[in-house]
C-alpha cells in the first residue's frame, strides 16, 4: 500500500491543458486569478503548491504537490511560474483563508518500496518502451529510459512523454499504487509497439513493393514539376553544360566551371553548397563572354557627335579623337606587323643553328587595342563629365555603363566578394561588363575622387590599381568569380572633382585631363543650344509656347548663377519655365501680347521674355550682385584668386592694425577665417617682407609696431593653398601706404621672403573666376605666361593680364597712385 504523510493545506493551482506528474518541471503561464493568486500565496509560506488537472470541467482526485522553483516575466511579457513535481497527494476540503486563493487539504502519498514483481513489471515496461523507441526513432524517450530507474517513476516518466489525452494521463495519475499504475502503463505501452511495429511493416511492404521502373517514373516527373517550378525549360536549356558548351569561353574559364559542374553532380540537392554552385554558375555564365562591339573609327564622325553633344571642351576632344586615331592605325596595321614579326621570328637562330622560340607571342606585340590611356576628367560640378563618357561611347559605338564610386569604402566592392560570406557578389567591375552585355564596353567610374581611405574593409583605391593598369588588367581576377576577365579592350574614363584627394599611385594610372569650367559666353551658347531645348521638353513647352531671347539668357548667366558648371543655371532655365508652363496650363494671359492685341480671348502665345525686367518678373531679383568694387573702397582689401572644388573663385583679402600696450611684447599678427597652415604661412611671410622693405615702400616704422590683423571673409569655409602670398602683401602694403587697391584687379601667385613671385596652378579657372566677377585686369606669375594659352580667346581679349616676377612689379599694377581718391577711383571702376 502507499505510505501516506502528515496532511497539509496548501493553496489550489488548476491545470486545465495537461497533467504534471511528480519529477517532471515545467512552466505555467499565469494568465488566470486562481494560478496567480496560487504561487502568490505559495511563495509566501514553504513555495508549495498543489497541482490539479482540470478534465471535462471536473477537478481530479488526486494532484500533484510542486514547489515554486522560480516566477516571473516571460520575453513576451507573460507572467509565467517554473514548477517542480514532488509527490502526488489526495485532495481533501477546501478551506478558508484570509489570503487570496483556493487552499486544499492534501494528504501526500508517496511509492511504497518496490516488491519482486513491481520490479518485474518496471523491467517489462523498460524493455517494451526499448523497442517502442526504435520503432518511432525517437531521440527522448531513450534518455528517459537511462535516467529513470524507479518503477513507479518510470511510468509516470513514459506516461508524461506520451503524446495522449489529458484524460488518460489523469487515470495514471489517480493511481497511487504503484502496481497497478505499472500494469496499466504496460497494457498501453504493449498496444503503442503493437501499433509502431505495424506502421513500420506497412511502410516496408509499400517501399519493396514499388518497381524499379516506376520509382524513375515518379522521380522524373517529380523533376519535371520542379523545373516546371523554377522556370527551365524541359529541352535541357538550363542545363549548364549545355549553356558553357554554347559559349566561347577561355580554356582557364571553361575549365574552371566544368570542375564546378562536376561538384553540383556530385553534392546533393540538401547540401547548402550547391546553391553557392548555381549561383556561381550563373553568373559565370552570364558574363558576355566573346561578346564584342566593332568601333567605329571614323574621326570626321566622332569629331561631329562629341561637338553636338558639347560646346568647347577642344582639348578633351581632341585626347578623345587621338585616342580612336590610334585605334585605327593599329587595326589596319596589325596585319603586317604580325608578319613582320613572324618572319623576324623564323630568321632568328641560336647559335648552333637551331630556330630560335620566340620571345613573346606576336598578337601581344602587334596588339591592335588603344595606346592603353586611362583618361581622368577633373573639373567642378556641372561642367559635363559624365555626359562626355556618354558621348565617347556613342562616337564609338560601343556600350557605355557608368560605375559610381562616390562613398565607396569597401574593397569587396570593386574586386568582389568571396564566395564564403553570406550574401557575397562579384564586384562592380563585373557587374558592369555584365550590365553592358559586351567585353568591350566604355566604363565611367564616376567620382573617383570621393572614394574613402582604406580601413578594416580594405581600400578600394588600392583594388583600383589592377583594374586601371594597362600592362595588368587583361588578367584581372575578380575574387568571387575566381577567373580571369580581360580587362583590356575595356575603355576607362574616370571623373573627379579635385584631383588633389586622388591617391597618387592611382592618379599615376591615369591621364589627366582638365575641364576649367565656362565663360559666361560660353553658358550662353550652351544655354540657347541644350539646356533650353531639354527645359522645353521637361516642362511640356514647345518654342511656340515661350520665346527666350539671349538678352534674358545672359541676365541669368550673370544675375542668378556664379558656378564653374550649368548646373544652376539649368536649374534657373528649369525654373522659369515651370512658371511659364503654369500660366500656359491655367490660361493667363501674356500682358505684352494682350497690349497688342487687345481683342484675343485667353492667353496669347508665344510668351516673350527678352530683357532683365521679363526674367526679374519670373525667378524674382537677382542672386548675384557684384561686390568686388564695394569690397574694395578703401585701403588694405585686395581681390585674390582661388581655385575650389567648385571651381574658381574670388577671394577677398581684408588687413587691418590696432594699437598696441606697451606690456604687449613684440607686434603681433592675428589671421582669421578658418586658414590652413600653408595661408597661415603666406601671411606671415607677407608681414616679415614688408617689415623687411618698409623703406622701399614708403612705411614707418611707428606703423610697423601695429598689430595687424588679416581676415578672409566667409570664415565658415576652410581655405588653404600656395596662392595667396601676393593677396596678402598686396593688402598689408595698401593698408600701411594708404592707397586703395584697383577694384578691377585680381591677382594670385606666391611671394617669397625676398619678394619673387611664384607661379601657382589652376590659372584657367581663376582667369574664369575673375571674368564671373566682372573684373578686367588680373595679376599673374610671368612663369604661368604659358598656361594663358588654355584660356579661351574671348576671355583673353576681354581682359588685361599684368605678369610679375617680383612683388614690385604686382604693386605697380594693383595699387592706385596715392594722390587718387578713393571715391572717385571707385566711382570710375
Amino acid at each position: 500500500m502507499p505510505q501516506t504523510s502528515t496532511p497539509q493545506t496548501l493553496a489550489l493551482l488548476p491545470v486545465p491543458d495537461g497533467v504534471v506528474f511528480p519529477g517532471t518541471v515545467v512552466t505555467i503561464a499565469l494568465d488566470q486569478p486562481e494560478a496567480a493568486a496560487a504561487v502568490a500565496a505559495a511563495r509566501l509560506g514553504e513555495g508549495r503548491v498543489v497541482l490539479v488537472p482540470v478534465v471535462d470541467g471536473r477537478y481530479a482526485r488526486v494532484g500533484t504537490i510542486a514547489q515554486v522553483e522560480q516566477a516571473g516575466e516571460l520575453p513576451n511579457g507573460q507572467q509565467a511560474a517554473i514548477v517542480r513535481g514532488i509527490a502526488r497527494a489526495e485532495l481533501g476540503a477546501a478551506e478558508s483563508s484570509e489570503r487570496a486563493g483556493l487552499f486544499v487539504q492534501t494528504v501526500p502519498v508517496d511509492d511504497e518500496r518496490p516488491t519482486p514483481r513491481v520490479e518485474a513489471a518496471g523491467r517489462e515496461l523498460r524493455v517494451v518502451m526499448e523497442e517502442v523507441a526504435a520503432a518511432r526513432h525517437s531521440r527522448r524517450l531513450p534518455e528517459i529510459l537511462r535516467t529513470v530507474t524507479d518503477p513507479g517513476a518510470l511510468a509516470d516518466a513514459v506516461t508524461a512523454w506520451w503524446e495522449g489525452p489529458s484524460a488518460a494521463k489523469v487515470t495514471v495519475l489517480e493511481l497511487v499504487d504503484t502496481g497497478a499504475r505499472l500494469e496499466h502503463v504496460l497494457a498501453w505501452a504493449k498496444d503503442l509497439l503493437a501499433e509502431a511495429k505495424i506502421d513500420a511493416q506497412i511502410r516496408h511492404d509499400v517501399t519493396e513493393g514499388v518497381e524499379r521502373n516506376q520509382r524513375e517514373f515518379l522521380l522524373r516527373q517529380q523533376l519535371a514539376a520542379i523545373r516546371k517550378e523554377l522556370g527551365e525549360s524541359e529541352d535541357g536549356s538550363g542545363d549548364y553544360r549545355s549553356q558553357a558548351a554554347a559559349l566561347p569561353l577561355p580554356d582557364k574559364v571553361r575549365t574552371a566551371v566544368e570542375t564546378e559542374i562536376d561538384r553540383l553532380d556530385r553534392s546533393g540537392a540538401q547540401n547548402p553548397e550547391s546553391g553557392w554552385i548555381r549561383t556561381w554558375l550563373d553568373r559565370v555564365l552570364a558574363l558576355p563572354w566573346g561578346k564584342r562591339t566593332d568601333d567605329l573609327l571614323d574621326l570626321s564622325r566622332a569629331r561631329q557627335v562629341l561637338d553636338d553633344d558639347h560646346h568647347g571642351l577642344d582639348d578633351v576632344k581632341d585626347r578623345i579623337v587621338e585616342l580612336l586615331a590610334v585605334r585605327k592605325l593599329r587595326a589596319a596595321r596589325a596585319p603586317a606587323a604580325a608578319a613582320a614579326a613572324a618572319a623576324a621570328d623564323a630568321d632568328r637562330t641560336l647559335a648552333d643553328g637551331t630556330p630560335a622560340v620566340p620571345a613573346a607571342e606576336p598578337s601581344r606585340s602587334v596588339s591592335t587595342r588603344g595606346d592603353g590611356a586611362i583618361l581622368v576628367l577633373v573639373g567642378p560640378p556641372g561642367v559635363g563629365k559624365t555626359s562626355l563618357g556618354e558621348s565617347v561611347a556613342r562616337a564609338m559605338g560601343r556600350q557605355f555603363v557608368r560605375v559610381a564610386l562616390g562613398g565607396v569604402r569597401d574593397e569587396a566592392e570593386i574586386r568582389g566578394h568571396r564566395r564564403t560570406y553570406v550574401g557575397s557578389q562579384q564586384g562592380r567591375i563585373a557587374r558592369a561588363i555584365a550590365e553592358a552585355g559586351v567585353m568591350n564596353p566604355v566604363v565611367l567610374l564616376d567620382e573617383v575622387d570621393k572614394l574613402s581611405a582604406g580601413g578594416w574593409s580594405g581600400d578600394p583605391t588600392a583594388a583600383l590599381l589592377e583594374v586601371l593598369d594597362p600592362a595588368q588588367n587583361h588578367t584581372f581576377r575578380d575574387h568571387y568569380l575566381e577567373v580571369e576577365l580581360d580587362l583590356s579592350e575595356v575603355v576607362f574614363i574616370a571623373t573627379a572633382n579635385t584631383a588633389d584627394t586622388i591617391p597618387a599611385p592611382l592618379l599615376d594610372r591615369m591621364e589627366l585631363v582638365k575641364l576649367d569650367g565656362y565663360s559666361e559666353e560660353e553658358k550662353l551658347i550652351i544655354a540657347r543650344r541644350y539646356l533650353l531645348a531639354r527645359q522645353l521638353e521637361r516642362t511640356g513647352l514647345t518654342s511656340s509656347d515661350v520665346e527666350v531671347g539671349d538678352d534674358a539668357l545672359r541676365a541669368i548667366v550673370s544675375g542668378y548663377t556664379r558656378e564653374a558648371g550649368v548646373r544652376s543655371l539649368e536649374r534657373e532655365l528649369g525654373r522659369l519655365l515651370r512658371k511659364v508652363a503654369a500660366k500656359v496650363a491655367t490660361d493667363a494671359p501674356n500682358v505684352k501680347a494682350a497690349d497688342a492685341v487687345a481683342d484675343t480671348a485667353g492667353p496669347a502665345l508665344p510668351f516673350v521674355i527678352d530683357d532683365d525686367a521679363a526674367v526679374r518678373e519670373y525667378l524674382g531679383r537677382p542672386k548675384v550682385q557684384p561686390e568686388v568694387h564695394e569690397r574694395t573702397t578703401m585701403p588694405g582689401v585686395a581681390t585674390g584668386l582661388a581655385v575650389t572644388g567648385l571651381g574658381g573663385d574670388v577671394l577677398f583679402v581684408e588687413a587691418s592694425s590696432s594699437d598696441r600696450a606697451e606690456s604687449d611684447g613684440e607686434p603681433g599678427l592675428v589671421l582669421t577665417g578658418q586658414l590652413g597652415d600653408v595661408m597661415k604661412e603666406s601671411a606671415q611671410i607677407a608681414l616679415s617682407h614688408v617689415r623687411a622693405n618698409r623703406e622701399r615702400y614708403g612705411v614707418t616704422e611707428a606703423a610697423l609696431a601695429r598689430r595687424f590683423h588679416v581676415h578672409v571673409p566667409a570664415g565658415a569655409v576652410p581655405k588653404d593653398g600656395p596662392s595667396a602670398g601676393v593677396t596678402m602683401t598686396t593688402a598689408l602694403v595698401s593698408l600701411l601706404t594708404g592707397r586703395q587697391v584697383r577694384p578691377e584687379v585680381g591677382m594670385t601667385g606666391e611671394v617669397t621672403l625676398q619678394g619673387r613671385v611664384l607661379p601657382i596652378g589652376g590659372v584657367k579657372q581663376k582667369v574664369l573666376a575673375a571674368h564671373r566677377a566682372g573684373l578686367t585686369e588680373v595679376v599673374l606669375p610671368r612663369r604661368n605666361e604659358a598656361d594663358l594659352d588654355d584660356v579661351p580667346a574671348h576671355v583673353r581679349e576681354a581682359m588685361t593680364f599684368h605678369l610679375a616676377s617680383t612683388l614690385d612689379e604686382v604693386l605697380a599694377a594693383a595699387l592706385a597712385p596715392a594722390d587718387v581718391d578713393a571715391t572717385a577711383l571707385a566711382t570710375a571702376a
